[in-house]
């Protein structure tokens, strides 16, 4: 995972958790492309919803004032919950 990750994010330093993978699962969260520096993913909630779990995810995007570098950047975040059977449901609110 490190080597995609760095791969779709040159020039950032990225670091992996150590995570213990008989009681926890990680979950890719990505947009795909953006066209600057300035967009950014935030876990903005997780809640059980007694036959799955839910993951809120908010993209912040860059104002004409943020300053940013224009290049092509690949948001992500990474996160770790108890390891469950039940489905993992990614909510986006302003997306279809």
């Amino acid at each position: 995972m490190l080597e995609v990750l760095e791969r779709n994010n040159p020039g950032r330093l990225i670091h992996l958790p150590s995570i213990d993978f008989a009681r926890r699962e990680i979950y890719l969260v990505a947009t795909g492309p953006r066209s600057s520096t300035g967009y950014a993913l935030e876990i903005v909630g997780v809640r059980d919803e007694g036959d799955h779990i839910v993951v809120v995810v908010h993209e912040r995007t860059p104002s004409l004032a943020d300053p940013v570098q224009p290049r092509v950047t690949y948001p992500f975040v990474l996160i770790s919950l108890p390891r469950s059977k039940e489905p993992v449901k990614l909510k986006w609110p302003g997306r279809p």
